[in-house]
């Protein structure tokens, strides 16, 4: 009991601990590039923490596995360092006894990893792929600045208008430069408005003229109108169906297996297997000689991690490209991590007993 409570509170500590400095590591750097990705226009300033948020939970069930990892290899680590390990070693206790009060303490964890790999990690994929082509899908005069100069996003236009008042959504002062490659044509109207229909939002011009430059021949062409309509953005509408494999819902990645679908899954569920088994491979890895002052069991820890996880990443790119199926993946490589963590398990409890019967025969 003394044990199992002992080692329970230490390693939630532990975790705790090391999820508060890798979430404020990783927050940090998605928030530099979410605040750049406002910058470039790809995104709006004013859904950069929303967006954050999306992204955060997407990346929580692989923060989750590694502090779980990192806090087991630590706090085990202690143990040896501190010689604790020798006197539970005395006491009849052995490295896979430490199994159960891990798991004990971790499965809450592996729980919520599920649940957001399986729920969530679509979820806010589809939520963050809409704010994205929301704000990629406005038209351009609804980004322009009124008193500025301003492009369109494929470079072609070029917009300036002055609002009649902050309130009003109609513009007076309106100049548009287009530029097709072949021709060249400059746009000015005393008013403008939008209006949406059906195939696109339109900008309607009122009063004004339009002067127009064939580039290849050099005619110019002058025209004045009394109204004038401008296609302004096309409208796109994307289908559910359309929905990429990383947002659509679990179930439909299950009802639909094609080679993206598959794959889909595979890291989906190579993100919730690869957490259960990071727990054996850190009880294994957290043996240390307690003589060395260095902590290269952490090292070597982390150095499995980033190779686990890439192999995840490779396997779904495999089973993409059709090399693998969803079967043969998740028991090829999460099989044989649970039995590399098993046989690591078995040889620090039984490795010592062994060298020493080696060496007794060898003296003998």
């Amino acid at each position: 009991m003394l044990f199992d409570t002992t080692l329970r509170k230490e390693l939630s500590r532990t975790f705790g601990a090391t999820l508060v400095v890798i979430l404020t590591i990783v927050l940090t750097i998605m928030l530099i590039r979410t605040i750049g990705q406002a910058a470039g226009g790809v995104i709006g300033p004013q859904d950069v923490v929303l967006l954050l948020g999306y992204t955060s939970l997407g990346h929580l069930p692989t923060m989750l596995a590694l502090s779980l990892f990192v806090a087991i290899v630590v706090t085990l680590g202690r143990i040896y360092r501190d010689s604790e390990m020798a006197i539970w070693s005395a006491s009849g206790v052995s490295l896979s006894r430490f199994v159960k009060p891990v798991l004990r303490t971790c499965w809450p964890v592996l729980v919520v990893v599920g649940a957001l790999v399986l729920f969530v990690w679509p979820w806010g994929n589809r939520n963050s792929t809409d704010l994205r082509d929301r704000y990629q899908q406005r038209s351009d005069l609804s980004r322009v600045t009124p008193g500025v100069f301003q492009t369109s996003r494929d470079g072609s236009r070029v917009f300036f208008v002055e609002r009649e008042t902050e309130q009003s959504p109609n513009a007076r002062n309106v100049f548009v430069l287009t530029h097709d490659g072949e021709k060249e044509s400059v746009i000015s109207a005393r008013s403008g408005r939008l209006e949406t229909h059906d195939d696109g939002r339109w900008l309607v011009l009122e009063s004004g003229q339009r002067n127009e430059t064939d580039l290849t021949t050099g005619n110019r062409t002058l025209s004045r109108f009394e109204t004038y309509r401008v296609l302004a953005d096309e409208r796109s509408v994307q289908r559910a169906g359309e929905q990429p494999p990383r947002a659509t819902r679990t179930v439909d990645l299950m009802n639909n297996p094609t080679l993206k679908n598959q794959a889909e899954l595979a890291w989906r569920f190579g993100l919730l297997l690869g957490a259960g088994n990071l727990l054996l491979l850190g009880i294994g890895l957290a043996a240390t000689n307690p003589r060395r002052a260095s902590n290269w069991n952490l090292l070597f820890a982390l150095l499995g991690f980033i190779v686990y996880y890439n192999l995840i990443n490779l396997s779904q790119a495999w089973i993409a490209s059709g090399r693998l199926s969803l079967g043969a993946s998740l028991l090829a490589l999460h099989g044989s991590m649970f039995g590399v963590g098993l046989a690591l398990l078995w040889w620090r409890d039984h490795g010592t007993t062994l060298r020493w019967r080696s060496a007794r025969r060898a003296a003998a």
